[in-house]
C-alpha cells in the first residue's frame, strides 16, 4: 500500500492549543503540512501557531468552540479561504467530566457531549464536501480506550468516546465511495491537561480528594503527547483505520476482547488496588 503523503497537505486540527493537538501541529509541521489550528483557548492557540510558524510552516488559526455547530461551519469556511479546502481533518478537541450518575448535573453532561461527540460529528459533516474533492482525504477522530473499558464516575466521558467509535465505524462505510478514509484513535493515559481542566462533581468512588485523583492520573499516564502524536501521524501515513496508543490501551483492549463483560470490573479493581498501594508508599 502506497503511504499517504503529508507534505503540502492542508490539515485542520481542533483542540490544537495543548496536549495531543499541539504535538500534532508541531509534528505535522515537520512533515511539511499546511495547517489550520482551532481551539477555544485563544492565548494557547496563538502560542502554538507561533511555534509552528517558527518551523517555517504555513499556519493559520481560528478561535473555535467545537461544541458549536455554527463555529465548526465557520472553521470549514476558513479552511476554504486560507487553504483552498482541507485535505485532512483531525477532530481532537475533548474535555473531561467526573461525576457518579446519581450526582450528575445534566448541564455538565450536555457540555461534554457537545464537545467530545457532537464536535466530532459537526467536524466531519462540515468538511465532507471539501474532502470529497481531494485525493488521499482523511478524517481522524479521537476516541479513547474508555470507549471499550469503563470505570466509576466516567460514565458520560465513556459514553462520548464509545459514540465516537461507533460513529466513525459507520461513517467509514458511508465514505468509501467518495474515497474519504476515516481513522479512529484510541489513546490510553496521555500526559495532557485534561484531568486538571475536567469538571468534577464527586470523586469519592475513586479518590479521597480531587487533587488525589489528578495526581493519580499524572502518575498513571505514561505516554507523552509527542509520543501519541507520532503514533497518530504514522497511522495517517500508513492508512490505518484504527490505532491504539500506549501499552495501557493495548493491554485493556486485549482484556476487553477476551472478557467483554468483565473487563471494566477488573480494570476498576486494579485501579483501586493501585490507589491503595500508592497511599501506603
Amino acid at each position: 500500500m502506497i503511504p499517504r503523503p503529508l507534505k503540502d497537505k492542508a490539515i485542520v486540527i481542533t483542540g490544537a492549543a495543548s496536549g495531543i493537538g499541539e504535538a500534532l501541529a508541531l509534528g505535522l509541521s515537520k512533515q511539511g503540512a499546511r495547517l489550520l489550528l482551532a481551539d477555544i483557548d485563544a492565548p494557547g492557540l496563538g502560542r502554538v501557531m507561533a511555534a509552528v510558524k517558527a518551523q517555517g510552516t504555513p499556519c493559520y488559526s481560528l478561535v473555535t468552540d467545537t461544541g458549536s455547530e455554527a463555529a465548526i461551519a465557520a472553521l470549514a469556511q476558513e479552511a476554504l479561504r486560507q487553504l483552498g479546502g482541507a485535505d485532512m481533518v483531525i477532530n481532537n478537541a475533548g474535555v473531561g467530566l467526573m461525576a457518579p450518575v446519581a450526582q450528575l448535573h445534566t448541564a455538565d453532561a450536555h457540555w461534554l457531549m457537545n464537545i467530545n461527540f457532537w464536535g466530532v460529528v459537526h467536524g466531519c459533516r462540515a468538511f465532507i464536501a471539501q474532502l470529497s474533492h481531494k485525493p488521499d482525504a482523511l478524517l481522524v477522530n479521537i476516541s479513547s480506550i474508555f470507549a471499550m473499558v469503563s470505570m466509576p464516575t466516567q460514565s458520560i466521558y465513556n459514553a462520548s468516546k464509545a459514540a465516537v467509535r461507533s460513529f466513525s465505524d459507520a461513517l467509514r462505510e458511508e465514505l468509501r465511495a467518495p474515497g474519504i478514509d476515516v481513522l479512529c484513535v484510541h489513546p490510553g493515559g496521555i500526559r495532557t491537561n485534561i484531568a486538571n481542566t475536567a469538571r468534577i462533581t464527586d470523586v469519592s468512588m475513586v479518590a479521597d480528594t480531587d487533587q488525589e485523583m489528578r495526581d493519580a492520573f499524572t502518575r498513571l499516564a505514561r505516554t507523552s503527547p509527542e509520543q501519541a502524536a507520532a503514533v497518530i501521524i504514522r497511522a495517517m501515513q500508513t492508512r490505518k483505520t484504527r490505532v491504539l496508543i500506549g501499552g495501557d490501551a493495548k493491554l485493556l483492549d486485549w482484556l476487553f476482547r477476551l472478557f467483554p463483560t468483565r473487563a471494566s470490573f477488573w480494570f476498576t479493581l486494579l485501579s483501586q488496588r493501585l490507589r491503595l498501594h500508592a497511599k501506603k508508599r
